[in-house]
């Protein structure tokens, strides 16, 4: 009877964390395919500045910290960085198989010219590494701060653990990506732009994701029930 019990424990077990890792991943390339296009949005503005110009990737990246934090939460930081590592597997494997098909020769019947596939498609690699080097920066920050904050709370105030982890490994993120990717890069005038703008763009970038993780956390505590109530799983231990 116990072995049944325990069996059917690691199959709900196996099937959640299936479920986030899938999540986990198709969020990632959705925001790195996608990351090319950029918005604005007027909305919010201080004496008349433009704060919130950023790439539409930032309808999906933030999710990857929820993901990250529940299998964080229910099975460890080993669990959430193999997650981590797994998902640049698949981002590195995505670019490979989308610079080939960028590479075959288009067909006179093909729906998509190959200019107009070429602007979708061709992210720059500056780009790329810039995005890719910011998520792996981010996401092993966000696991060891949740750990931490799990640990000093004694496995209480998950709203802290959730939230705090992602707002200050989004803060390392948006460092990361501005400067790898603008620094050095000449702009109209062939002048570098200097920190202080380099800056300016990270914060602004920052404030956006900054608040995406505050509207998000209530989708931990959905998480969390739908877990346990689906399928009867427990944190695990601090």
């Amino acid at each position: 009877m116990q072995d049944l019990s325990t069996n059917a424990e690691d199959h709900a077990r196996s099937r959640v964390l299936t479920a986030l890792t899938a999540g986990f991943v198709t969020c990632l390339l959705v925001a790195d395919i996608t990351g090319s296009k950029f918005f604005r949005l007027e909305l919010f503005t201080i004496g008349g500045y433009e704060f919130v110009t950023h790439s539409v990737g930032m309808l999906s990246f933030p999710v990857t910290f929820l993901l990250t934090d529940l299998i964080n939460e229910y099975f460890g930081a080993k669990a959430a960085r193999r997650t981590t590592y797994l998902g640049l597997a698949c981002a590195l494997l995505a670019f490979g198989l989308i610079f080939l098909a960028r590479q075959l020769p288009v067909a006179p019947q093909s729906p998509l010219p190959q200019p107009v596939f070429e602007q979708v498609f061709a992210m720059s690699n500056r780009l790329y590494v810039a995005s890719l080097t910011a998520y792996l920066i981010g996401q092993l920050c966000d696991i060891a701060l949740f750990g931490l904050f799990k640990r000093l709370t004694n496995g209480k105030l998950v709203w802290l653990r959730a939230t705090g982890s992602t707002v200050v490994s989004q803060l390392f993120d948006s460092l990361a990506v501005t400067f790898i990717l603008f620094a050095g890069v000449s702009a109209a005038d062939g002048k570098a732009p200097p920190t202080s703008a380099l800056l300016e763009i990270a914060f602004t970038g920052y404030i956006l994701k900054f608040v995406l993780a505050l509207l998000l956390t209530p989708l931990i505590y959905a998480g969390r029930w739908l877990i346990a109530a689906r399928f009867g799983l427990t944190p695990a231990a601090v």
